[in-house]
C-alpha cells in the first residue's frame, strides 16, 4: 500500500489555488492520445508476493563470487575490505549528492578533501579534483583542458588506450570546430608532435596490460609546447613510479579498483590530477580547507566558478557533480589499505598474472605476448575464437574468461586479454590452465 500524504480535501484546495479542477488538467500540454495510455501490466500482487518473485529472479542470476573471474579490460574484481561498505552506508554519508552547502556537509566535504589528498600523493601530482563520472570522462576532460591551456587543436592518442576512452573523447569533440584527434602507435607518436599539438596521451599500463616505455616522451612534448596526459591504473601505483616522476602534466584514470564493486558497470569513479599551475583550469569540483570566523577548521567547494553550472559558454567544463559516494568509498579503501596494503595488493596482482602467463605460455597452441613487461593483464593468442573459448570456460568450468580483443582491434582476432587480481587463487589459475589445455 502506498503512503499518500495528502487528503482529497487538500488536493482539491491545491488544484483550486492554481486554477484547475482536476489532476488530469495538469497534463493538457501532452497530446491527448499520449496522456494516459493503457499499459499491459500483470495483475497487482501483495508486497510479500512481489518479494517472492524478485527473489526467484535474483536466484537465477549467476553469482560472480562462485566463479573464477579472469576478466578485466578496465573493470576489476578486487577484494574490498568490509569496513568500506559499513562506512559508506552510514546515514551521514549515504547520498550521491554533491555537498554544495558546506554548513551542513562538513563530514562529506572533509572526506572528499582527504580523497583529493590521497590521490595527489598516489599520482605524485600537486592537486586532484573531487572525481568524475568514470575514467573515460576524466580522460576526455583532460584532452579538452589541454586544448584550452595550449590553444591548440591537435590531440595525439595512443592506440593502446582503452577503446571506450577513445570513443568517449571523440564523442566530446565531434562538434568542436577544427579539433584533430590523431591515433597512432606510441612509437610513432613522437614523429607526429608539431606546433599544433595540444597534448600526447598515453595509458600506462596500457589497455593490453603492458608497461609503456615513455622514456623521453614528456620532454619532447614539452619542448614542442604541448602537455603530457597519462591514464593509469591506481592499483599499479602501489608498485611502479608515479606518473609525475616521468613528466605527466595531467593524470587520469578509473578509480573503480579502489574499493568499488563491479556492479554491472557502474557507478564508477574517474580521478583527475594535475599540476598546481593549472588549478583554475580544472573541470569539476575541488574541496579546499579553510577556517571559519572562530578560527575552526572547515571545508568548502573552492576554485570553481558559478558559470560552470549555469553558463555553458563561460564554463571550463560542464561537469559539476558526480557520484560523491564513490569518492568516499575510494577514500575509505585507501585509508584502510594504507601504502603497504596497496603495495601488497599490487604485488599479488603482478605475481599471479605472471604465474598464469607463464603456465599458459607453455601450452601447445597458445602464445602469450612477452615483448613488453606487464602488470596484471596480458594478451594471449588463442587457437580458436575467443567467444567459443569463453563459452566453454563458463559452461563447463564456471570460469569467466578474458576479453575478446577482436571486438576493438580487427587485427587481433582470436586474441584474449586475461587479468589476474589478488582475488584469484592458485587453484583457480591452475583450473584455468587445465581447461585451456583441453582446447588446444
Amino acid at each position: 500500500m502506498h503512503y499518500i500524504p495528502h487528503t482529497d480535501e487538500e488536493r482539491r484546495a491545491m488544484l483550486a489555488h492554481i486554477g484547475v479542477e482536476r489532476i488530469e488538467d495538469l497534463f493538457t500540454a501532452i497530446p491527448e492520445k499520449f496522456r494516459f495510455p493503457r499499459l499491459n501490466l500483470p495483475a497487482a500482487v501483495t508486497e510479500m508476493e512481489a518479494m517472492w518473485e524478485l527473489g526467484a529472479l535474483a536466484d537465477a542470476n549467476a553469482d560472480v563470487n562462485h566463479h573464477a573471474c579472469f576478466l578485466g579490460a578496465g573493470a576489476y574484481n578486487h577484494y574490498i575490505p568490509s569496513l568500506v561498505d559499513h562506512i559508506i552506508r552510514r546515514g551521514e554519508f549515504f547520498t550521491a549528492y554533491t555537498p554544495y552547502q558546506p554548513e551542513v556537509s562538513q563530514g562529506t566535504l572533509q572526506a572528499i578533501f582527504e580523497f583529493q589528498s590521497m590521490m595527489s600523493a598516489l599520482t605524485g601530482m600537486e592537486i586532484s579534483t573531487a572525481s568524475h563520472y568514470d575514467g573515460a570522462t576524466a580522460f576526455a576532460e583532460a584532452a579538452l583542458m589541454a586544448m584550452a591551456i595550449t590553444q591548440r587543436p591537435k590531440v595525439i592518442i595512443s592506440r593502446a588506450i582503452h577503446p571506450h576512452y577513445r570513443q568517449v573523447l571523440r564523442t566530446y569533440v565531434q562538434f568542436r570546430p577544427n579539433t584533430e584527434i590523431v591515433e597512432a602507435e606510441l612509437a610513432n607518436s613522437i614523429d607526429l608532435i608539431d606546433q599544433h599539438t595540444a597534448c600526447v596521451c598515453v595509458q600506462n599500463p596500457n589497455f593490453f596490460g603492458q608497461l609503456e616505455d615513455v622514456g623521453d616522451l614528456a620532454n619532447r612534448v614539452h619542448a614542442a609546447g604541448g602537455l603530457f596526459v597519462t591514464i593509469v591504473n591506481p592499483i599499479s601505483l602501489g608498485l611502479f613510479k608515479p606518473p609525475a616522476e616521468y613528466g605527466a602534466d595531467i593524470v587520469v584514470g578509473e578509480g573503480q579498483p579502489l574499493g568499488i564493486p563491479l556492479s554491472f558497470g557502474g557507478p564508477y569513479l574517474g580521478f583527475f590530477c594535475t599540476r598546481r599551475e593549472f588549478m583554475r583550469r580544472i573541470p569539476g569540483r575541488i574541496v579546499g580547507e579553510t577556517v571559519d570566523r572562530e578560527g575552526k577548521r572547515g571545508y568548502v567547494l573552492t576554485l570553481k566558478t558559478r558559470e560552470q553550472d549555469i553558463r555553458r559558454e563561460k564554463a571550463t567544463s560542464n561537469i559539476c557533480t558526480n557520484q560523491g559516494l564513490m569518492a568516499l568509498a575510494a577514500c575509505v579503501y585507501m585509508s584502510v589499505m594504507g601504502k603497504h596494503g596497496l603495495r601488497q595488493a599490487a604485488h599479488l596482482c603482478y605475481q599471479k598474472a605472471h604465474y598464469a602467463a607463464d603456465r599458459i605460455g607453455k601450452l601447445d597452441g597458445w602464445r602469450v605476448w612477452t615483448d613488453k613487461p606487464f602488470f596484471n593483464e596480458f594478451v594471449v593468442a588463442c587457437p580458436a575464437p575467443v567467444k567459443e573459448i569463453n563459452d566453454y570456460l563458463l559452461d563447463e568450468h564456471d570460469i569467466i574468461g578474458g576479453y575478446d580483443l577482436g571486438r576493438d582491434y580487427p587485427e587481433l582476432q582470436d586474441h584474449m586479454l586475461l587479468c589476474c587480481t589478488e582475488t584469484n587463487t592458485r587453484e583457480e589459475i591452475d583450473a584455468l590452465v587445465e581447461a585451456l589445455a583441453e582446447l588446444a
